[in-house]
């Protein structure tokens, strides 16, 4: 029997480190490899990298298909690669799956891929046992020049700390969709309101493609990740993690929809913790970032300096005026805590 049953969410990080360490990548082609912080592998092509990039879609949601297609997008595009080719796994719930669900999610996949101009190139199907709700399984392949790439080990002491758009966009239009009914109902939301709220996936919107693409047009940039689950303080420790730097963010900087600091109030969630795709990290020479923030306001995306990256032996901090603190850490996204 095991000793600990871990929680619902992501591998403990110092569990998934201790397995990943126990294994040698043998192919030398191989120029980035699993690790904690990296979202990513990318292999030596030749004349390009490859990027490639897995994520499964697990949350109810009635855009699931949609959703597939784009996280996956936007860890490519975080590594500075064009998305090319995508393949999907659909895995089906037995006793609930007839055509008009599965045409529905192929439509969702395609309409993403060609917003994209991502090519759907394969994957598989199968209705299966114990699930009570689909399960999309994506695999995005792009490709990079040699010089082009960038990782989320990149970060370098001295760099600002840029975040575009607003704190869990993702995790707010989940939110409004999925309990739209008792938001309704038992809190009184306007219809309206909710509407707007489910409607973030779309405006401000979860791809960070185009904010990826602005931001290696306009500056070098050291390193790129957009937060997801686990929300913003995740994604600066895996960052940090990734690149053995410290962090420094000012708290009074970071940026949050005030729909999503309703909703948080109301379910007592911390924002900092909700699943966060929509929201782009990325480090730049601090002499480069007031450049990369106009280029990004210019192409119509919110972006804003939240800290720095400093000396690793500084830790990841949290300062509020004069009061420093560690920055937070979540052992599980806070929707995870919401729908358990």
């Amino acid at each position: 029997m095991p000793s600990h049953i871990f929680p619902l969410g992501k591998l403990p990080a110092d569990h998934l480190s201790h397995l990943l360490r126990s294994y040698d990548i043998a192919d030398p082609r191989v120029v980035v490899g699993p690790r904690i912080g990296q979202d990513v592998a990318v292999l030596d092509m030749g004349d390009h990298y490859l990027v490639a990039k897995s994520d499964p879609i697990t949350f109810a949601t009635d855009a699931i298909g949609w959703y597939a297609v784009h996280v996956n997008a936007n860890d490519v595009a975080c590594a500075g690669a064009s998305p090319r080719w995508f393949l999907a796994t659909l895995l089906l719930p037995e006793g609930m799956t007839d055509a008009a669900l599965v045409e529905r999610l192929f439509d969702q996949l395609v309409a993403a891929c060609r917003e994209l101009n991502v090519t759907l190139v394969g994957g598989h199907t199968e209705i299966t046992c114990g699930l009570d709700r689909p399960i999309i399984v994506g695999a995005m392949l792009g490709q990079v020049a040699r010089d082009r790439l960038v990782t989320t080990a990149g970060a370098q002491v001295g760099d600002a700390v840029v975040l575009t758009q607003r704190v869990a966009v993702e995790g707010t239009a989940i939110i409004a969709r999925e309990m739209r009914t008792e938001l309704e109902e038992r809190h009184g939301f306007p219809a309206d309101w909710l509407d707007r709220c489910a409607g973030f996936i779309h405006s401000p919107g979860i791809s960070v493609v185009r904010a990826a693409q602005v931001a290696t047009q306009t500056a070098t940039v050291h390193a790129m990740h957009d937060p997801t689950e686990g929300g913003l303080a995740t994604g600066l420790w895996e960052l940090a993690t990734a690149a053995d730097v410290g962090l420094e963010i000012d708290g009074q900087a970071v940026p949050i929809y005030p729909e999503t600091q309703r909703l948080c109030d109301l379910l007592g969630l911390n924002p900092w913790g909700l699943i966060a795709s929509g929201s782009l990290l990325l480090t730049v020479a601090a002499a480069d970032a007031e450049r990369v923030c106009k280029a990004l306001h210019e192409a119509g995306i919110e972006a804003a300096v939240i800290g720095r990256v400093t000396p690793p032996a500084e830790g990841v901090r949290l300062r509020r005026g004069g009061d420093v603190t560690p920055l937070p850490t979540f052992a599980r996204d806070e929707l995870a805590r919401l729908f358990e």
